[in-house]
């Protein structure tokens, strides 16, 4: 009776754990063979790797092939347009706060969407010891800590911090993004200048 009740409870220990498991997939680009992680979110198909397109106004991070291999390229937002493969878009400010809904909130998505290692420690600002700044990528979405690009080419936040273009403006200027630090663990969606160069995720479908 008591193996059998252990059989029971490891089942449904086994059951829940599956239940939480984002199912994972690939996609090839057929533009230059590169392959790309999925990841099915809720209802959403993302890329659960940022795009490595070589296209006019995108950069490896310091210029750096070696950070395209590790992070992606780098895009400004009139790039980010055009980056996304037949069959993927970019993602709008909508369907971001959409993917934040499926992964708990806003306030705890950057811990959930975040890699296992990658990211800087921080110091914390009370207590002045460092606290780890890694996420747990519970649904292997896998984001790592990118940096950005100025428009003067100068380039920053590698290691602390990542921002993902959305496909929706705030005005001419400028449009918003998804932002993960190191230093919280929620995430923000905020509004960018054009001309920073930040990652793209592709989201499948059209928008």
């Amino acid at each position: 009776m008591k193996t059998k009740l252990l059989t029971i409870i490891s089942m449904a220990v086994l059951f829940i754990g599956m239940s939480f498991a984002a199912p994972q997939g690939t996609m090839k680009d057929s533009r230059d063979g590169q392959t790309y992680k999925t990841v099915k979110i809720g209802k959403q198909v993302w890329m659960a790797e940022n795009m490595n397109y070589d296209i006019k106004h995108s950069y490896c991070y310091e210029n750096n092939p070696e950070n395209c291999e590790k992070y992606g390229r780098l895009y400004t937002w009139a790039a980010a347009n055009y980056v996304c493969p037949e069959g993927w878009h970019l993602p709008t400010k909508e369907e971001f706060e959409i993917l934040m809904l499926n992964v708990g909130g806003i306030e705890t998505a950057g811990k959930m969407l975040k890699s296992k290692q990658g990211w800087d420690p921080y110091e914390h600002e009370f207590e002045h010891a460092l606290q780890d700044g890694n996420g747990i990528d519970k649904y292997g979405f896998n984001v790592l800590p990118a940096g950005y690009r100025y428009s003067n080419g100068d380039f920053d936040v590698a290691g602390k911090g990542t921002l993902f273009w959305s496909a929706t403006e705030f005005i001419e200027s400028s449009a918003y993004s998804l932002r993960l630090y190191n230093c919280s663990e929620a995430a923000s969606l905020l509004y960018y200048g054009k001309n920073l160069a930040v990652s793209v995720r592709c989201l499948r479908g059209s928008n």
